[in-house]
């Protein structure tokens, strides 16, 4: 196994890393910033206000993009394993 190919093997892993963890990300971050902004204009500070509305939201983004992820990581996945025998050599 090359160096280069190590470098390609990382490259994957974080790169399906990303796409795995921004449906959540970017759901919690769109959220957050619409609670702040209305806690700052109505000027409620309140924690739960922001912890509840940002725990549903991600629970539904994981409902609804659970599936993608589970093909995107069953690819990466057989991808790996198909490419084992040539990683090993």
């Amino acid at each position: 196994m090359t160096d280069t190919m190590i470098v390609e093997l990382g490259l994957q892993a974080m790169t399906i890393a990303a796409k795995m963890a921004a449906p959540v990300l970017l759901t919690a971050l769109g959220v957050g910033f619409t609670i702040s902004l209305f806690q700052s204009v109505t000027q409620i500070q309140e924690a739960t206000l922001a912890f509840v509305p940002k725990a549903a939201a991600c629970g539904a983004a994981l409902l609804f993009s659970g599936n993608w992820m589970l093909h995107e990581m069953v690819g990466y996945t057989e991808q790996l394993f198909a490419k084992l025998p040539m990683l090993l050599s």
